[in-house]
């Protein structure tokens, strides 16, 4: 992987030059802190309630009722601000020449490509890990099961790694930003509710729309339930676009 180190110091670089990424980490923040604030006072005012009806409080969960939806909020949240980091990756240098002198040092395709995929990853890992004090607090008041926060965080980073790997295939796709944050965001929606479609579909297609669906994959993570054939599917996910991205770019070769 000849390259890997500049092309990611570079992209780096470029992420945290733009007034993208700090647009796209504050509204991430605070959609993230609106969930938590949300799910902990409905949780609070259902153990108010609790003191006075025990059946109540036998139904309280933190998991269920806290972890869980603000999980599942942030999972969405991505599935709208990774299209707008991943949106620059080819296209703009497409769009300026320079992904030809890029790809002309001695740096080999898949260099490339994994350094700007992880890059991208790099920094949603890094506005993911702004929501931690939310847990911090959490623990100050009560004991969180530290297993399902764990899972959680684990499919937060799994699913946004599907999702960067998409959108550096579609920002190699095009010159135009704009078109490559489209093309993502309507392909993440695509695989994020096609397993909606099983009881119309039948039971035979409606599993492989289910098994295809990336909400179905991520929804065990946030129960705090570890499968190894959701980590396989996250896994494969990723190599098949990076993979993809990868002829796209050898595609030049077959057009010189």
């Amino acid at each position: 992987m000849r390259g890997f180190c500049p092309v990611y110091g570079k992209e780096m670089y470029r992420i945290f030059a733009s007034p993208i990424f700090y647009v796209v980490a504050f509204i991430f923040l605070a959609l993230a802190g609106y969930f938590f604030y949300s799910a902990v006072a409905y949780y609070s005012l259902l153990s108010f309630q609790a003191g006075r009806n025990p059946f109540l409080g036998q139904q309280l969960n933190l998991g269920e009722m806290v972890l869980e939806p603000f999980f599942g909020s942030i999972g969405i949240v991505l599935l709208l601000m990774v299209p707008l980091i991943t949106m620059r990756l080819f296209a703009e240098e497409k769009k300026t020449g320079t992904v030809e002198l890029l790809l002309t040092y001695p740096i080999s395709d898949r260099g490339a490509v994994l350094g700007k995929f992880t890059a991208a990853l790099s920094v949603v890992a890094l506005i993911l890990t702004g929501t931690l004090p939310a847990m911090v607090v959490l623990s100050a008041f009560t004991t969180p099961p530290w297993a399902t926060i764990f899972s959680g965080y684990l499919g937060l980073v799994l699913m946004s790694s599907a999702f960067v790997s998409l959108g550096v295939l579609a920002s190699s796709l095009t010159q135009n930003q704009i078109v490559a944050a489209a093309i993502t965001f309507g392909a993440l929606l695509l695989l994020w509710i096609i397993g909606w479609a099983q009881t119309l579909a039948g039971q035979e297609v409606g599993s492989v729309f289910v098994y295809l669906s990336l909400l179905s994959h991520f929804e065990s993570f946030t129960k705090g339930v570890l499968d190894s054939r959701d980590i396989l599917y996250y896994g494969l996910f990723v190599t098949i676009f990076l993979f993809a991205t990868l002829r796209v770019l050898e595609s030049r070769h077959w057009r010189a």
